[in-house]
């Protein structure tokens, strides 16, 4: 188990109370959990595609990963308000 972060812009209500019931909002929008398990996990996730409202919406999750080149996994709806890239095996965030 690692920590879990996921980071809303422009969703509903119901993603924010959601992710509200399952993990800590620290920020607008952002949310924490150190003890999901991998099925919890999967199990927002999929909660999150299903309630996706699309449009200028945006869902990131992030994670670590020592399986994966950065050593964090990284999962998006919508378009980020950022570009993820991988170089030389490590994630960078591109403006």
């Amino acid at each position: 188990m690692s920590m879990t972060v996921v980071v809303t812009r422009n969703v509903p209500d119901r993603v924010r109370g959601f992710l509200a019931s399952t993990m800590l909002e620290i920020g607008s929008g952002i949310y924490t959990a150190s003890g999901l398990t991998v099925a919890v996990r999967d199990r927002i996730w999929d909660v999150l595609v299903d309630w996706f409202p699309g449009a200028d919406s945006s869902i990131v999750m992030v994670w670590a990963d020592s399986k994966v080149p950065g050593g964090q996994s990284v999962r998006v709806l919508g378009i980020p308000p950022i570009d993820l890239v991988e170089l030389d095996g490590i994630i960078l965030s591109r403006r």
